[in-house]
């Protein structure tokens, strides 16, 4: 099986969505439709999306949802714990922070569970709950690539003062969950530039002794 990966960022916080294509079936998933998703909207016209995945569900990485559901028609798969977050601005943030307009979708059709696999457009996917940034952030697995939203950037990690966010409880993610990984693994974030496991390790000042 080959795989390809583009990134667009989207809307004024740049925010990181990511088409992933079976390059053997045809088939395409996409990661966190965010604001003002029109090149990503152009960019799977034509395509074959089998689902929609969300790392989390603040407004900023759901701001395209609407158009590209309505455009594709693909399930959407998000964590039971930010299945309401889709449905009610106040809870994805979108009625907090100035927006011209509240961002409301509606309900996903399936919930993720940490640990599950999940097979798509021929792909599997390994789920791993990774929360901290928000009580319901995932991040998916691919092989050699992890597509973590908001919980590690290169080097940096995810915010934890928004509604739902807890430092410690981010720190045990990145740790047992992301940090378990192979080190040649590539970590595509939820915001700026992609990064590896390792190099994470080795550089972050965030985490730096962190590993036992």
């Amino acid at each position: 099986m080959s795989i390809s990966i583009r990134s667009f960022a989207l809307g004024p916080l740049e925010t990181n969505a990511y088409l992933v294509k079976n390059e053997t079936t045809g088939e395409s998933i996409v990661i966190d439709p965010g604001m003002q998703p029109q090149a990503l909207l152009d960019a799977v016209k034509g395509e074959k999306v089998a689902a929609i995945l969300l790392t989390h569900t603040h407004f900023d990485h759901i701001g395209g949802l609407n158009q590209l559901r309505s455009l594709t028609k693909a399930p959407v798969y998000v964590h039971p714990l930010e299945m309401a977050w889709l449905t009610d601005p106040r809870l994805n943030g979108s009625a907090r922070f100035g927006l011209s307009e509240e961002i409301r979708c509606e309900p996903a059709e399936h919930e993720l569970t940490d640990g599950q696999t999940l097979e798509l457009a021929g792909m599997s996917f390994q789920v791993l709950h990774t929360p901290g940034h928000s009580p319901g952030s995932c991040s998916f697995v691919i092989g050699k690539h992890c597509f973590g939203g908001d919980v590690l950037f290169a080097s940096s990690i995810g915010r934890t003062d928004l509604p739902g966010g807890d430092f410690e409880t981010l720190m045990i993610s990145i740790q047992d969950k992301l940090f378990e990984l192979d080190d040649d693994t590539i970590v595509y974030p939820g915001h700026g530039p992609k990064t590896t496991v390792e190099t994470e390790k080795m550089t972050n000042p965030f985490v730096t002794g962190l590993l036992r």
